[in-house]
């Protein structure tokens, strides 16, 4: 009964998983975002591997990187702005932000 209970348990993470990776890269292609980043190469903006790196064990990176996904930004990856996302809300730049923190 243990072993059951410790594979079904695996599935629905692996399953929950899935979908977190499902529903980040979902709302990337929803909002925009891919018209200026890709998960592998640099377009406009840097890749979403490239900033999962950079920010790698800062505790302070989702806040930040919350805050330039609604407010755009500029400097921390040269001198080509991010503009303003308005259309992303706080829990969908939340999600995003956590995808994109997962790339590896």
């Amino acid at each position: 009964m243990k072993k059951l209970f410790a594979v079904a348990a695996i599935a629905g993470l692996l399953g929950s998983t899935a979908a977190f990776a499902d529903a980040g890269a979902d709302l990337a292609k929803a909002k925009n975002c891919l018209a200026c980043h890709a998960v592998d190469k640099k377009l406009v903006g840097p890749a979403y591997k490239d900033v999962a790196a950079k920010y790698k064990g800062d505790k302070t990176a989702e806040a930040k990187l919350i805050e330039k996904v609604q407010k755009g930004g500029v400097g921390a990856w040269g001198q080509v702005p991010m503009p303003p996302n308005p259309q992303v809300n706080a829990a969908e730049a939340k999600t995003l932000v956590a995808w994109v923190l997962a790339q590896k």
